[in-house]
C-alpha cells in the first residue's frame, strides 16, 4: 500500500534532512506558498475528511475553520506530542524516524490558519524526538523553509519545542495551554473555546502529531486520493497503529483507514505468542472499551470501531491472551487514571480512587454481587467529570462489565481470581 506518514522512513535510524528533500519534502510547502491562499489550503484539509488522529477523531479541517479571521492580536498553533496514553507510541515513532514531516505540516498548518509562532508540546521522556526535533527546526530555518519571509513568500513562521513536565493531564488540549503558560495544568472551563480564546487569550489551535504529519501529502496529492488511501468510502488516508501484548512482533505500522483489526494482529505482528489464543484487545489506546474475538473482523474507522462499542482513539491496540485476568487488566488501568488525575473535580478526584478499591478488592476475591452494580452506576456518574480523563477512564470498566461480567462473577465465587495458582 501507499505510505503517507513511513514512505521517508529509514530502518534503524532517523532520515536526514537532505534525504527527505530529495524524496519530494517540503515540496508541499513551496506548493501551497506559491499556489495556494491559506483558506485554499484549508479547504483541501475539510475535502480530505481528515479527523484527528490524537484520540477524538474530530475533522481537523472543520476544527481550523473555527478560528475567527478579524479577531485582533496573535493566533498559535500547538502540536500535542504529550503522548502518555498506555499503550500508544505512535507519536514517538513519528519523531524518532521523521522529525521534518512534523515540521512541514506544522508550517503549513501556519499558513492556513494565520499562525506566526506555534510550539511543539512534547513529553519529558521523548528526549530523542525533542533533539530530533530541535535539529530539523535548525535545518528547515537554516534552509528558509522556517523563520522570516519563507521562500521569499511574505509568510513567516517560527517553531519552538517545550518539554512537558510529564502528567497525563497535560494531553487535554486545555490543560496543555495552562501548563505552556507556566500554570498549573488543570483543564479550562469550555466556552469559550479555544479556537476562540486559548493560549495567552488568543485564538489556538492544538493538534496531535500524527494529524499535522498528513498534512503535506494531502496538499501535494489532493483531497480525492487521500480519501482514496482509505478501506471504507467514508474513511479517509492511513492509520499509524502501535501493536503490543500478547502478540508474536510488538509493531507500529502505518496501513489504510478501515483495516479489520484481526488483519492488523495476523498480518504485520505474526499472530498471537506461539501457544497462546486471543482473548481480547484494547482497540485504541488504554481509555477504550475492550474488543473480544466477535470484534476482529471490524475495520478499524472511527465510526466503525464506535458502533461495535468501543473508540478507535490513538489506534493504541493491547492484546490480551486466554489466560489474561481481565479484573486484573483494567485495575491495572484504573490504578493508572487514579494516579494521574489533576485533582481538579470531584468526580474524577474521588470516583477513581473509589473505583479502584472496588476492582481491588473484587480481584482479590473479597468483593460482593453489588459490587457489579456500584461499577455501573460509577461508568455512569463519572460521565459528569469536568474533563474527559474520568469518562475516559471508565472505558474499560465499561467494557469488563459488559463483555466480562462472567469473569467478574467468577472472582466472587472462588474468593479468588481464577487466573492465579491457588
Amino acid at each position: 500500500m501507499e505510505q503517507v506518514l513511513f514512505r521517508h522512513n529509514r530502518a534503524g535510524r532517523c532520515v536526514t534532512f537532505d534525504e527527505y528533500c530529495g524524496e519530494g519534502g517540503f515540496d508541499a510547502l513551496k506548493k501551497a506558498l506559491t499556489g495556494l491562499a491559506p483558506l485554499d489550503v484549508q479547504q483541501l484539509v475539510i475535502d480530505s475528511n481528515l479527523r484527528g488522529r490524537g484520540g477524538a477523531g474530530f475533522p481537523t479541517g472543520k476544527k481550523w475553520s473555527f478560528v475567527p479571521r478579524d479577531l485582533p492580536g496573535p493566533r498559535w498553533l500547538i502540536c500535542n506530542s504529550d503522548e502518555m496514553e498506555p499503550g500508544t507510541y505512535k507519536d514517538r515513532v513519528l519523531l524518532e524516524s521523521n522529525p521534518y514531516l512534523l515540521v512541514e505540516g506544522m508550517v503549513l498548518a501556519c499558513y492556513a490558519l494565520g499562525v506566526r509562532h506555534a510550539f511543539i508540546f512534547i513529553r519529558r521522556g521523548y528526549e530523542t524526538g525533542a533533539a530530533n526535533l530541535r535539529r530539523a527546526i535548525a535545518e528547515a530555518k537554516n534552509a528558509g523553509y522556517l523563520g522570516e519571509n519563507i521562500q521569499g513568500s511574505g509568510f513567516s513562521c517560527d517553531i519552538d519545542v517545550h518539554v512537558s513536565a510529564g502528567r497525563y493531564i497535560c494531553g487535554e488540549e486545555t490543560a496543555l495551554m495552562n501548563a505552556l503558560e507556566g500554570k498549573r495544568a488543570n483543564p479550562r472551563s469550555k466556552p469559550p473555546f479555544p479556537a476562540v480564546k486559548g493560549l495567552w487569550g488568543g485564538p489556538t489551535v492544538v493538534n496531535n502529531v500524527e494529524t499535522l504529519s498528513n498534512i503535506p501529502a494531502i496538499v501535494t496529492g489532493g483531497a480525492a486520493w487521500f480519501k482514496g488511501l482509505a478501506r471504507l468510502p467514508e474513511a479517509a488516508g492511513t492509520k499509524l497503529f502501535c501493536v503490543s501484548g500478547h502478540v508474536r512482533n510488538t509493531v507500529c505500522v502505518e496501513l489504510p483507514m478501515g483495516t479489520p483489526l484481526g488483519e492488523i494482529i495476523d498480518g504485520p505482528c505474526g499472530g498471537m505468542r506461539p501457544g497462546s489464543r486471543y482473548k481480547a484487545c484494547i482497540p485504541g489506546g488504554a481509555s477504550t472499551p475492550f474488543f473480544t474475538p466477535e470484534h476482529l473482523d471490524v475495520p478499524m474507522d472511527f465510526d466503525a470501531v464506535a458502533k461495535a462499542g468501543s473508540r478507535l482513539g490513538t489506534g493504541g491496540i493491547v492484546v490480551f491472551d486466554e489466560n489474561s485476568c481481565m479484573v486484573a487488566a483494567t485495575l491495572n488501568l484504573i490504578t493508572f487514571y487514579a494516579r494521574e488525575s489533576c485533582g481538579w473535580c470531584t468526580p474524577c478526584r474521588e470516583g477513581l480512587p473509589f473505583v479502584r478499591e472496588v476492582l481491588s478488592r473484587i480481584e482479590a476475591g473479597r468483593g460482593e454481587l453489588e459490587d457489579i452494580d456500584i461499577l455501573r452506576e460509577h461508568v455512569k456518574y463519572l460521565n459528569y467529570a469536568f474533563c474527559a480523563l474520568a469518562p475516559g477512564a471508565m472505558g474499560p470498566v465499561e467494557g469488563l462489565l459488559r463483555l466480562f461480567e462472567d469473569e467478574i462473577r467468577e472472582h466472587m465465587t472462588k474468593r479468588r481470581c481464577p487466573f492465579k495458582s491457588s
